[in-house]
């Protein structure tokens, strides 16, 4: 099933989007070549970046799924890639629900073929903007029950919203509709660990129309104020694990976190 927010928009292939350059670092088709050209001029570490992303989500979403977490809600989802989110989870909890969202009209369209749920569960797509939390809430509360715990993903997304946008306020906003015992899992390319090669990233990206917001440990861990930080707290991607075998070390831009709401 998929509820629309807004109306289906049109693709514009003139420009590059976040959400298809991301793709086309992980290896994916769904980009344009717009969105290759700005790939293609970034650092590779970027394709590291992307992958280390997208394995601390399943490290992180598989490990709620064992605490009992079954309601997933995704934003920023991006073009699906295998496993998904829901697949993580729902291998764990049968009966998990999951929503995704995003403001990329591609992603809808890869969304109703892709996101097909485990027949005990449930997956939704949204097409909205983080920008709007309250009516991307006011949609997922179609899907999902707020008066249970639910897990908000912002993986990769929040460095491009800038202070401007209100990023922190966002996130608050986005915090404070889920009930106690509700998990935040955020993960935030760093201003300050190879600051050199993020302000190139940043340099590029706004070369294909897209502002970055990177930002400093202090500031990726403004998003998880009043909130308990899992264990080991706010660390680099690579370094995010709980209760299962440590990843090969690795160097990484990314903070990453896991948080559970009082």
């Amino acid at each position: 099933m998929t509820t629309n927010p807004q109306p289906p928009l049109p693709i514009d292939t003139t420009k590059a989007h976040p959400a298809r350059v991301y793709d086309w670092l992980l290896g994916g088709k769904g980009d344009y070549p717009v969105d290759e050209a700005v790939g293609e001029k970034l650092p590779p570490e970027a394709r590291d970046a992307a992958r280390q992303n997208r394995q601390f989500m399943h490290r992180a979403a598989a490990w709620l799924a064992t605490q009992g977490i079954d309601q997933f809600l995704d934003i920023g989802t991006g073009i699906p890639t295998e496993p998904n989110l829901h697949q993580i989870v729902q291998n764990v909890v049968p009966s998990a629900k999951v929503v995704y969202t995003d403001n990329d009209p591609i992603v809808l369209r890869h969304a109703e073929a892709l996101l097909i749920s485990g027949p005990g569960g449930a997956t939704d797509y949204i097409q909205a903007d983080v920008r709007d939390p309250e009516a991307l809430v006011q949609h997922a509360r179609h899907i999902l029950e707020f008066d249970r715990p639910i897990a908000l993903s912002l993986i990769a997304l929040v460095h491009f919203i800038t202070d401007e946008q209100d990023a922190h306020g966002i996130v608050r906003a986005l915090v404070d509709t889920l009930p106690s015992g509700s998990y935040l899992i955020l993960s935030h390319a760093s201003s300050d660990l190879f600051p050199e090669l993020s302000e190139l990233v940043v340099d590029e990206y706004a070369k294909g129309g897209i502002q970055l917001a990177f930002r400093t440990r202090a500031e990726v861990e403004r998003f998880f104020d009043g909130l308990d930080l899992v264990p080991p707290g706010l660390v680099t991607a690579t370094n995010w694990f709980t209760s299962t075998r440590a990843p090969e070390p690795e160097d990484s831009g990314i903070y990453a976190g896991v948080a559970r709401i009082r």
